[in-house]
């Protein structure tokens, strides 16, 4: 009697661990939808016209659209006209700096450099973690250490190059290891590889002595 109860709630347990995904995305989706349909009823309680509400949602997506367009091929000049009107105010200025640095940094957008991941010891050593290099100034590595399973939370930490290792993950990649709290690791062999391998301690360890004796 025993081993079937324990075999029944396996089940279910399965059953609720394979639904959470899909609620989440169900709640998200849901989300979004409640956002647009509160922003839509109160656009269409002012003019009181669905056709006027209808067109005004249609020329804002297509203008959206449009710059999207332009400044993926060249910044507009309505777009560098704002931006240096923003530049002059001081608080708003800084916001707009920063924030479009962050979305260029995890979009990719204007990014001149490669966008970079590797694996750092934090909070301490011999417990490795994947990190987003966010700026580099010479062999001083700035690196954003997300924490699951929200990677918009987290810790900036700045180390020497000697105290990094080079991942083969992309940015989505890494994305996804955090938010699956690692059960998604598409590169867990290079991983395994780089930070298990003798040559590469006793390369970190030759790299850390010539830095301490300098």
């Amino acid at each position: 009697m025993k081993n079937v109860a324990r075999k029944y709630l396996d089940y279910f347990l399965l059953g609720v661990l394979s639904a959470v995904p899909i609620l989440v995305v169900v709640q998200i989706v849901v989300l979004f939808e409640r956002l647009l349909r509160d922003l839509f009823l109160n656009v269409h309680g002012y003019y009181d016209n669905y056709w006027i509400t209808g067109l005004l949602f249609a020329v804002t997506i297509l203008g959206l659209s449009y710059f999207g367009y332009r400044i993926r091929s060249g910044k507009t000049y309505v777009i560098s006209l704002l931006e240096s009107y923003l530049e002059k105010l001081p608080i708003l200025s800084t916001v707009y700096r920063v924030t479009k640095k962050l979305i260029g940094i995890f979009s990719g957008e204007g990014q001149t450099k490669q966008r970079e991941v590797v694996y750092v010891e934090y909070p301490k050593d011999g417990v490795w973690v994947p990190a987003y290099v966010t700026n580099q100034v010479g062999e001083l590595y700035v690196l954003y250490v997300p924490t699951s399973p929200n990677p918009t939370s987290g810790f900036t930490v700045m180390v020497h190059e000697s105290k990094v290792v080079r991942s083969s993950m992309t940015f989505e990649e890494a994305s996804s290891f955090v938010i699956s709290v690692g059960v998604d690791f598409p590169k867990a062999q290079d991983a395994a590889i780089k930070l298990l391998s003798p040559d590469e301690n006793n390369r970190r360890l030759k790299t850390e002595k010539r830095v301490e004796g300098e």
